[in-house]
Formats: C-alpha cells, sequence, structure tokens
C-alpha cells in the first residue's frame, strides 16, 4: 500500500482548500478515473458535490451500491469521510466527468440516476453543458436498466421546465412530478437534503422534482 500524502506537501492558494486533496487521496473510498475499475452500480448521483445526499441514501439502503460522481474532489471527500464514519461499504467517491459516465458503469446496469441540483448555466449558448440536455439524457439511456429511472432535483423553477420539456421530447415517460417536493407525498427519501438544498430552503425557497423512464424494448 502506498504512503499516505501529507497535506502540508500541497499548496493551494485558497486557504479553504488546504489538505483537501490529500484527504481525497487518502481515503479509501475515494478514486480517480485511472484508478477506477467500470463497474455495476445501483444508484449513481452525478454532479454529487458533498455527496451527502448519497451517503444517506446508502445508510438506509445497505442492500444497493451507490456511488457519487463529481470533478472537485475537495467535495467529495467530505461525504467519503462521513461514509467512513458510518462505517458504510456500500458507496464509492469517484472524481469524473459527467461525459465520462459511460467509462464508469456497464450499460444496462444502474437503476437509479440522481440529479441534485446541477448548474444550470443559464447563459443559452451554455445549454449544452447542462446535465439534462439531448447528450446526457443519452447516456443516461445507456447506463439505466429496463427498469432504471432518472431523478431530478432543482430549485431553479426555469432550469427544472426547460429540463422536463428535453426529457418529453427525447422519449421519457414522467413517473412522479412535484413543484414542491417537501409539500408532497412522495418518498421520503427524495427529500433527503443536500448541502446546497439546506441552504436554499431556508432562503425560502421550494425544490422541484421528477422522475422520469424511457421505455425499453422487453
Amino acid at each position: 500500500m502506498s504512503e499516505p500524502l501529507n497535506p502540508d506537501d500541497f499548496v493551494i492558494t485558497r486557504r479553504r482548500k488546504k489538505f483537501k486533496f490529500a484527504m481525497f487521496a487518502n481515503s479509501s473510498l475515494c478514486f480517480e478515473l485511472d484508478e477506477w475499475k467500470r463497474a455495476a452500480i445501483d444508484v449513481v448521483e452525478v454532479g454529487a458535490g458533498t455527496g451527502f445526499f448519497s451517503v444517506e441514501l446508502a445508510s438506509r439502503h445497505p442492500e444497493q451500491t451507490f456511488l457519487a460522481v463529481d470533478v472537485k474532489g475537495d467535495r467529495l471527500q467530505k461525504g467519503a469521510y462521513e461514509a467512513e464514519a458510518r462505517n458504510l461499504t456500500n458507496i464509492r467517491f469517484l472524481r469524473a466527468r459527467a461525459d465520462q459516465l459511460l467509462e464508469v458503469v456497464k450499460p444496462g446496469s444502474v437503476s437509479q440516476v440522481w440529479l441534485t441540483f446541477p448548474d444550470p448555466f443559464p447563459k443559452k449558448r451554455s445549454a449544452g453543458r447542462r446535465l439534462t440536455n439531448k447528450t446526457f439524457l443519452y447516456t443516461y439511456t445507456k447506463m439505466l436498466n429496463k427498469s432504471g429511472s432518472l431523478s431530478l432535483k432543482h430549485d431553479s423553477r426555469e432550469f427544472f421546465m426547460w429540463s422536463l420539456e428535453q426529457l418529453v421530447a427525447y422519449g421519457w415517460h414522467i413517473d412522479e412530478l412535484s413543484f414542491d417536493l417537501h409539500d408532497s407525498d412522495l418518498s421520503d427519501d427524495y427529500k433527503i437534503l443536500t448541502s446546497y438544498e439546506t441552504r436554499w430552503l431556508g432562503e425560502g425557497l421550494v425544490t422541484n422534482f421528477v422522475r422520469a423512464h424511457v421505455p425499453k424494448n422487453q
């Protein structure tokens, strides 16, 4: 086993990021893409941030495997250490981009993909970077098994409505929908709070939610 990295060897100009890259590298639950072997995963959270949402899901569902994916390892390490503190063995944290997802999971193996408050990229010219554009929707279709679904939580009504239009336009069927998730009777699993969501709910915003699937040939 390689020697743990020393956080003091990392020079980070923003003080709040001091130590975090080393902490990511030193966690047995954290992986860089070149360390990862493509696997069958039950639930994948894309753009997971700290990954606390996936940690809580993994705690509630030990029978399933979970993967939290984000491009920023300094965020993911927070969820990894929380998972270690809870002695969870069914979750991993991967630093990767959304366009690399088909290198990460075996096609047709995923039962649920979660998008939890992805960057809305509000400028029209940036629509191709939104995680609900047609390219990424195709990726999720390839990842999901026959009964698999995509779930989206978001506070921006404009982005959410645009995402609904994309889903319908590209053949997804809406299974569950709420424009105020926390005032609905939908599953308590959906209402697990992300770090971002906690902050915005405190400012009076609501969470929009949709779960959808693409019918596949039997």
